[in-house]
């Protein structure tokens, strides 16, 4: 059966499949999110031990295959019941198994978020070239926006490819016209870097990090020079919102960083959607 004939002819269980879909590359997302950090930062570790002629340590292997997901206290190995999306957690009462120790609420949000999403994406989108790229999308802006809020880093390793899939999925218009995208790229990149440059220039402190301007390179990869304004300005609304509600909570100082990423990747969200 094609999936444009089960979308219209059984919607209900596409949107079923969309979601289970979702919650499942939520679920692979919690683990990106979790090990790649850590990954780059045994890479960063490795070398500068490289370049002060310093051994480095031998390790086990560590990627984001192996080894085996384990319990974040105890770290024993975790059986496949303990994997279920969101089942898993709310079965256990949000313990681990082994240890019961407190598993935190970022798993099952994750998924159920990333769950939510799919399923909007399919209300938004038909079958086809969109709706294959606004899921790749959602899910590349998710997990960048979990890293970012919990490590205040936007790896190159994520946004770069990023860039050059939105290039490559505009290059038939499929969001935009390619010149737009294009533009976008080369706009947002430039934007931000310049500003950034220009407030270290002028305050010597630094303003916003260089994961920050190739995050706007690749939104405007995908979505076009014209909503590049208006999505900063909708993401830096937010982000002050959120500093300072945050701030009333005492979980925010005043001259403690913050994390912009996850504010601008919700605008590109919103603005995505106005490509329908």
């Amino acid at each position: 059966m094609m999936l444009n004939e089960l979308a219209y002819g059984y919607p209900a269980l596409w949107y079923a499949l969309l979601g289970t879909a979702g919650l499942l590359i939520g679920s692979f997302l919690n683990v990106v999110a979790w090990r790649l950090p850590v990954m780059l930062n045994e890479k960063w570790q490795d070398e500068a031990r490289l370049t002060l002629n310093m051994p480095s340590p031998a390790r086990q292997t560590y990627n984001l295959c192996w080894p085996p997901s384990a319990c974040c206290s105890c770290q024993r190995p975790l059986m496949r019941r303990d994997l279920l999306p969101i089942v898993s957690w709310c079965l256990s009462g949000g313990k681990s198994r082994c240890c019961q120790q407190a598993i935190s609420l970022r798993y099952p949000l994750v998924e159920s978020i990333c769950g939510a999403l799919f399923v909007l994406a399919g209300l938004l989108w038909p079958p086809g070239m969109q709706l294959a790229a606004g899921l790749l999308l959602i899910s590349a802006l998710l997990t960048l926006a979990v890293i970012d809020a919990t490590t205040l880093l936007l790896p190159d390793v994520l946004t770069l490819p990023l860039l050059w899939i939105g290039l490559l999925v505009n290059l038939n218009g499929c969001f935009v016209p390619l010149q737009d995208a294009v533009a976008g790229a080369l706009c947002g990149y430039l934007s931000f870097a310049l500003l950034s440059a220009i407030f270290t220039q002028l305050s010597g402190k630094a303003a916003l990090g260089g994961g920050d301007a190739k995050l706007l390179a690749a939104l405007g990869a995908w979505l076009g020079w014209e909503v590049l304004p208006q999505l900063v300005m909708v993401a830096g609304t937010g982000g002050l919102l959120g500093a300072g509600i945050l701030h009333l909570l005492g979980r925010q100082k005043v001259n403690q960083p913050l994390a912009f990423g996850p504010w601008l990747t919700l605008s590109a969200g919103y603005f995505l959607t106005l490509t329908v």
